[in-house]
């Protein structure tokens, strides 16, 4: 019996013709290769790899696989500028990379009845975001070859969780065999995928022991460690030794969810989890507004931050098409059952920032602003912290079910506002300002190959559109790199917004508020003027100005078929924003609503 192998190119061309023994290695030598790169750092080339068992002229099987060549390994190095820690960041081609993304959910709860158009779309909106990375949960399903081959193409590392998650495991004998077979199962299946990044053993079960240790003072060994600590690293190791293996998510450091090392999940926001800056918890778990705000990442100096969000509504659409009318108020038993957790966390969260809500328009409207506003702070603070926290993955992407949750994406595939602020604060050139006592500094994070430089803009604005004074600062910033062009005072009135732009649209506008929403001074009955023109049958090009600054100018329809190129965006007096609206069917202008934070009383 032998071997004959071939490997195509993208292009076609034959690269390598070789044949081998049953039993033994084969190594490909490729002049010259098209190394895969995730979508921000460059292209996604595939070659085919055709391999056939011969047995003298018959031919008796053939396996053919796409495959994107690349390396991929973890960086675990001391880190010199902050001693008694370690890095924790992914290098892809030699290349030391950010990642940007979320943790992933099953589609639908019915895991066996998703339609592949739906793993399209959540991937592609994935990238859309400026994501880089996904990680598949623990507590979820392995997702089928379709969502891996959409990663190998659209250019996004997959960290995999194995299907274990916030509990004790067994480990005798039995179930130690069953493991051995499914983790070997799918570790055959998906190593050969140029996206999968990391194999990690679970999630949250040895923070969830240790967390329990630590308030009960009893320190048991934890159930199932053996599986994590040599089953299953034993055969990652055997079969896809070029892969990291990861015990646990998080892990790493003194405390599993140490701040100096290996990767963090902060519930600090939303859940009151106290920060871990070393072995053991500082203060006590807490639900109050100061416990649980999301201006407390800023306390965040962990090294990888693999979990991190903030609860928020869908859109109205959506829970009118699965709620009954009786049940669309907050207080009601049956709104309550959809929101998947204490009520009165986002309760807390909202308040200090938009008031507490009278109506169900209101709690939407709420939750999803706290919910991008807190998702975009706490990204900027992850980002400026680069090399010392190298990725930041947002809980969730994805829902599997229509409720309140801490997706970016609802159940119908609806974006919530929080999804576009992330997209904004993912950008590869990122333009920030980070607050000190009264000051602010503005922060250019490159996360591109190549250079990045240009003027920007810095100007001091009031709500109804005047502009108090503006600068033009020059920024020249390295490949993976930050500077730090300007700094000045931070608004203090709450009727001044401070704001950032590029002459040559680089990077997404910015701005800093002088006081959170609920008390900014924003003009009443603002105006926006729309324009509605049809490209074709399926896209309409929407035209929006201001005529003084309005925060949270959004687009919004009954329909779940609508892709908007953006949404969720402030515009200033006289700015215009252009909105491409694609459907899958006849759209019609009637179909949208134009709405923004001024005037939030219109519905759909």
């Amino acid at each position: 019996l032998t071997l004959a192998m071939n490997l195509i190119d993208p292009d076609g061309a034959v690269v390598f013709n070789g044949v081998g023994s049953v039993g033994e290695p084969v190594a490909l030598a490729i002049v010259g290769p098209r190394l895969w790169w995730t979508a921000d750092q460059g292209a996604q080339p595939l070659y085919r790899l055709t391999v056939q068992l011969i047995d003298g002229d018959h031919v008796l099987d053939v396996v053919e696989h796409r495959v994107g060549i690349r390396t991929i390994t973890l960086d675990q190095s001391p880190d010199p500028d902050e001693p008694g820690t370690t890095f924790f960041r992914f290098v892809l081609n030699g290349r030391p990379i950010f990642a940007k993304g979320a943790c992933w959910v099953p589609p639908t709860s019915f895991v066996a009845d998703v339609d592949v158009n739906v793993y399209r779309r959540l991937i592609t909106q994935a990238v859309d975001a400026n994501m880089n990375m996904i990680r598949v949960w623990g507590g979820g399903v392995y997702e089928p070859d379709l969502f891996h081959d959409l990663c190998d193409e659209k250019g996004v590392l997959v960290w995999q969780d194995f299907m274990f998650a916030c509990a004790p495991y067994p480990d005798d004998a039995a179930f130690v065999e069953s493991v051995e077979r499914e983790v070997g199962e799918q570790v055959r299946r998906l190593r050969n995928h140029a996206s999968t990044a990391i194999w990690c053993g679970n999630n949250e079960n040895q923070a969830i022991h240790r967390a329990h240790a630590d308030v009960s003072g009893q320190d048991e060994p934890l159930a199932g460690s053996v599986l994590y600590d040599e089953v299953i690293p034993g055969l990652t190791a055997q079969l896809d030794p070029a892969t990291p293996y990861w015990p646990g998510s998080p892990s790493g450091g003194p405390n599993p969810n140490s701040m100096k090392a290996g990767d963090v999940h902060d519930w600090t926001v939303w859940h009151g989890i106290p920060p871990i800056p070393d072995d053991h918890m500082i203060e006590p778990f807490g639900f109050s507004p100061e416990k649980i705000g999301y201006e407390r990442y800023a306390e965040d100096a962990g090294r990888f931050i693999s979990e991190f969000g903030i609860q928020a509504a869908p859109a109205m659409p959506t829970l009118r098409r699965w709620m009954d009318s009786a049940d669309l108020i907050p207080e009601s038993e049956g709104f309550q059952q959809r929101i998947k957790d204490e009520a009165r966390k986002a309760l807390a969260m909202i308040d200090p920032v938009t008031g507490p809500p009278e109506t169900l328009q209101d709690y939407i409207d709420f939750t999803q602003w706290t919910q991008a506003e807190g998702l975009k702070f706490g990204i900027e603070h992850f980002r400026r912290r680069r090399p010392h926290c190298s990725g930041a993955l947002i809980w969730q992407f994805n829902d599997c079910w229509p409720c309140v949750s801490w997706s970016l994406v609802d159940f119908d595939g609806v974006e919530k506002a929080a999804y576009f602020a992330v997209r904004r604060a993912f950008a590869p050139l990122m333009a920030s300002f980070e607050t000190r006592s009264d000051e602010a500094i503005l922060w250019i994070t490159n996360d591109l190959p190549e250079t990045g430089e240009g003027d920007v803009i810095v100007a001091m604005e009031d709500l109804a559109g005047r502009t108090l004074w503006a600068e033009t600062v020059s920024y020249d910033v390295g490949s993976q790199g930050h500077v730090q062009p300007w700094q000045g005072q931070r608004p203090q009135d709450p009727a001044h917004v401070l704001r950032v732009r590029s002459r040559t649209n680089a990077f997404p506008d910015n701005r800093l508020f002088g006081a959170p929403v609920s008390r900014l001074g924003l003009v009443p009955d603002a105006r926006l003027r729309t324009q509605f023109e049809q490209i074709s049958d399926m896209e309409l090009r929407v035209t929006i100005q201001a005529d003084s600054y309005l925060p949270f100018v959004h687009l919004l329809s009954a329909r779940t078929d609508l892709w908007f190129s953006d949404n969720y965006f402030d515009l200033g007096r006289g700015e215009t924003r252009v909105v491409v609206v694609t459907a899958r069917a006849w759209l019609d202008p009637e179909a949208l609503l134009v709405r923004c934070w001024n005037t939030r009383s219109g519905g759909v």
